[in-house]
């Protein structure tokens, strides 16, 4: 089986570097970076989709990467084995939300990120008390973003249409995981039927990145407990 990561904003693929060799030791993991392209979560899917060929996969999603999921969900749902989303929600941005992000990608575009991203982001992603080489480690991630790749997630993000009712009608397995200290998801912001969900202590917004061997212990053991690795 194949496990598909997706990874959140305003980071790549590297957010999941802290996990991939335990994972990987046990089904295919792919890590797919967003990059540049429309600014449209429909053609990041197809772009996605695209990568996988015919076969079905495990889909998860931190953050923006569980908006991303949600878009090849509702796609291709019978390519979809299990889902796992990562502090992520089902509803679409409230108007001020909306407008927020568009003014963080024209700022993104016209000045680069380099310093005023990471500053502005690292407050809510990280729960207060983490380690000074996480918050290095994010902080560099941020600013090595190009500025038309952070600016091409948030216009994005800001079209998502409200995925509540497509998780409504989920019927394959599926792994809620959130940070017990995130500051930007509350508690039952993606609710799937008979869903297993796991809160994270000490965990704020990217668990992966704040606790890897935690967040691959209870992957891991729902992959498992499905038949989805070895």
């Amino acid at each position: 089986m194949t496990l598909v990561l997706l990874h959140a904003f305003p980071l790549d693929s590297r957010m999941w570097d802290g996990i991939r060799e335990p994972v990987a030791k046990r089904l295919r993991l792919v890590t797919p970076d967003l990059g540049d392209g429309p600014p449209s979560l429909d053609a990041a899917a197809d772009a996605v989709l695209e990568t996988l060929g015919d076969q079905r996969f495990v889909l998860g999603g931190c953050s923006m990467g569980g908006y991303l999921a949600m878009a090849i969900l509702r796609k291709a749902p019978e390519r979809v084995a299990g889902l796992l989303f990562v502090d992520t929600k089902s509803a679409a941005d409230a108007p001020e939300a909306r407008d927020n992000r568009l003014a963080m990608a024209a700022r993104a575009e016209s000045e680069g990120v380099a310093g005023w991203l990471a500053d502005a982001m690292l407050p809510n992603l990280l729960a207060p008390g983490a380690r000074p080489e996480v918050v290095a480690t994010l902080r560099a991630l941020i600013d090595s973003q190009p500025g038309s790749v952070v600016a091409r997630a948030q216009r994005a993000m800001a079209a998502r249409p409200d995925s509540t009712e497509l998780l409504a009608g989920v019927t394959v397995p599926t792994l809620v995981v959130r940070g017990a200290e995130d500051a930007l998801m509350a508690p039952g912001a993606v609710s799937v039927p008979g869903a297993r969900v796991v809160e994270l202590a000490g965990c704020g917004h990217l668990p992966p990145v704040e606790d890897p061997e935690a967040f691959t212990a209870v992957v891991l053991e729902w992959l498992s407990d499905n038949g989805f690795a070895d």
